[in-house]
């Protein structure tokens, strides 16, 4: 289950739900040891191998690639620049950019004969209920500062 709490925009005074994350994020190591129990590899080879994508990653992308990975979606770089513009194409240069940005698109698909398109990160189950500041996981509960894994 997701949550979401009741917020109001200051900009229009008008009522709207808002996600919330609840506890701490999931860790590398608790995403290997769910690899591992979906896959035929040990904890510790979905470990090593999550620890190197990064910057495996990092280094196809400076080297001007996009990164696809299926199931996941897409990464790229865009630049970052100091807000100053020039006047004209021959001024613009490297020394402008101030720093990059790492952007994601997540993947999406259709279903044949469906005309809404999915995202391959949201669950199409994903149960939404209102956050009163306890995240009930279905291990008895927390106060949102961590607790019981809801996919064990």
């Amino acid at each position: 289950m997701a949550f979401y709490k009741k917020i109001q925009k200051k900009i229009n005074s008008l009522w709207y739900p808002q996600s919330v994350t609840v506890g701490k994020p999931v860790s590398t190591d608790e995403i290997a040891e769910k690899l591992a129990d979906v896959s035929t590899v040990s904890p510790g080879d979905a470990y090593n191998v999550l620890k190197d994508l990064a910057n495996v990653m990092s280094e196809y992308m400076a080297a001007g690639r996009t990164v696809k990975l299926d199931g996941l979606g897409t990464f790229y770089y865009t630049a970052a620049s100091n807000g100053n513009g020039v006047k004209t194409k021959e001024e613009v240069n490297a020394t402008m950019i101030n720093g990059a940005r790492v952007r994601f698109i997540p993947e999406s698909h259709r279903e044949s004969g469906n005309t809404q398109r999915t995202r391959s990160l949201v669950d199409k189950h994903i149960e939404w209920v209102e956050w009163n500041g306890k995240a009930d996981t279905g291990g008895g509960g927390n106060s949102g500062g961590g607790g019981d894994d809801p996919l064990q």
